[in-house]
């Protein structure tokens, strides 16, 4: 074979290597290439299972199935199981004159009056024979057994490449399998709705609605002030439902220009107003199957509230500047802080809308209808925000405590993150105190929550603050608690007497 043909050979057996990621495809194009090159009788391409120890061959040109299904070998059994077994190649002038030639596949018995040349060689996987290559071939003395050999043996490094290569891909993404797997993993875990944090009556109500939608595919309308946690809930129920592994598509109505969100929601056509330079999915296509939340719902205008009633009612609707209907298969979960009723009758809201968005009400209620909950969200805010920014903060002190409860939260709950977020910035102790929260809360001026205090009754308030505190720590150990303020236990006891805090309550 002339030099430019080899190479000729070798760039059309790269190229048929690498054109499929099945392996049994590319080897079968490899052995048609080699037949047409080298003019052989038969080719396979043998494997070894390191499990069963045993050599089979997977793909073959001039055998039949059930002839390759009788090459089987052991390593170092005929010449295929020497070469893999020593990892050496081996060239045969004549199969006819070569007594350990095992001929399982009892293909070559047939052609005796041909005489024919064998040529094997390992594929190697770094220093790991995975298998071999050979080639019948008819004999002629003018061919170089060796040249045969070294040809052989760059097609089998070109096999190992690509084994490796594609070992590489399936692997690649089996761990995007499991990547994705762990994420949704994730995802369900984290919204479930026994994750939402609260356990008064008023949360255990809004947990019991949710498991109630949550596997149905009832439109829901979640109701409740700012901050209150409507967007937590809308995942709890995606979550939750039969649709969970299908798109979950977020919108905030309020945050879009009124001239821009019915391209959002439906999509537009090439050229349906001006800046529209391509055809764009809306929202509603890509939560085809699955769930969209549509969050501020009482913001959107009266011309775009009608396209979005005949999508709850018709399931259809055409894009903007589009004639063609497209058909959806959407839950519509729908979120609001505005009185609908009120709209309603005023009229910036369609009555046939808000009864179509108002199958299943749930209504978050706001922060100071269950201040029994606010313990409970300011600690797990505080271990958050801890773990967070590095730091080693146990808990909320008293004072604190009580100043959080006083509080009347008109932000709800997302006012009461800030809150603690911001206390653990400042906080450079194990312990938040009620100087480390925001002024609206200390004050009281602003809040109308505390009373109006002198400067002697603050400092009052922080000492005897600082002094539970410290028996709290020592488990009302009047000396020690002494040293940790660095004070005496004469001073200790006689500020203790003073703000009426007796050390035995604390042991």
């Amino acid at each position: 074979m002339k030099e430019i043909e080899k190479i000729t050979l070798f760039y059309e057996i790269s190229n048929a290597l690498n054109a499929h990621l099945n392996l049994e495809k590319s080897l079968y194009q490899m052995l048609n290439l080699l037949s047409d090159y080298m003019g052989m009788v038969r080719g396979t391409v043998s494997i070894l299972d390191p499990l069963r120890n045993e050599i089979n061959i997977v793909v073959a040109h001039g055998l039949s199935k059930s002839a390759m299904q009788k090459g089987k070998y052991k390593p170092g059994e005929g010449i295929t199981g020497k070469v893999i077994q020593t990892g050496k190649a081996v060239s045969i002038p004549k199969i006819s004159e070569e007594p350990e030639f095992l001929d399982r596949t009892a293909t070559r018995k047939k052609k005796m009056d041909q005489e024919l040349s064998f040529i094997c060689v390992p594929v190697k996987k770094g220093n790991k024979v995975i298998g071999a290559i050979s080639v019948d071939k008819p004999f002629d003395e003018t061919y170089s057994l060796t040249e045969g050999k070294k040809f052989l043996s760059v097609i089998a490094t070109m096999i190992a490449t690509h084994v490796i290569n594609l070992e590489t891909i399936h692997m690649e993404k089996e761990k995007l399998k499991e990547e994705n797997k762990r994420l949704r993993s994730e995802l369900e875990q984290k919204y479930q709705f026994t994750n939402i944090i609260g356990n008064s009556n008023k949360m255990r109500e809004v947990f019991q609605m949710i498991s109630q939608v949550s596997r149905s595919i009832a439109t829901v309308l979640i109701r409740g002030e700012s901050g209150t946690g409507k967007e937590l809930v809308a995942n709890s129920i995606h979550y939750n439902s039969l649709r969970a592994k299908r798109p979950f598509v977020k919108i905030n109505c309020a945050a879009l220009p009124s001239n821009l969100i019915e391209s959002e929601l439906f999509g537009h056509e090439k050229g349906a107003f001006t800046g529209a330079i391509k055809q764009k999915m809306g929202k509603f296509e890509m939560a085809d199957k699955g769930t969209i939340f549509l969050d501020e719902v009482g913001s959107i205008d009266l011309d775009v509230q009608v396209k979005l009633l005949r999508v709850l009612q018709e399931k259809e609707f055409e894009r903007v500047g589009g004639h063609k209907t497209l058909k959806t298969d959407v839950r519509i979960i729908a979120a609001t802080n505005k009185n609908l009723e009120q709209a309603v009758e005023e009229e910036t809201f369609r009555g046939d809308l808000y009864y179509r968005l108002n199958v299943f009400p749930i209504f978050m209620p706001p922060l100071r209808e269950h201040k029994t909950d606010i313990l409970l969200l300011a600690d797990f805010f505080l271990e958050k925000y801890s773990m967070e920014n590095g730091k080693n903060i146990k808990r909320l002190s008293t004072p604190a405590i009580d100043m959080l409860m006083s509080y009347h939260w008109p932000g709800n709950v997302r006012e009461l993150e800030n809150c603690i977020e911001r206390a653990v910035l400042l906080c450079e102790e194990g312990v938040v105190h009620s100087y480390h929260l925001p002024p609206t809360l200390q004050t009281g001026t602003e809040s109308n929550t505390l009373p109006a205090r002198s400067l002697e009754e603050a400092v009052e308030n922080l000492e005897k603050e600082m002094i539970i505190d410290a028996l709290k720590n020592t488990r009302g150990n009047i000396s020690t608690a002494a040293d940790l303020l660095g004070t005496t236990v004469r001073k200790f006891s006689y500020k203790a007497n003073k703000h009426d805090v007796n050390y035995s309550d604390y042991r």
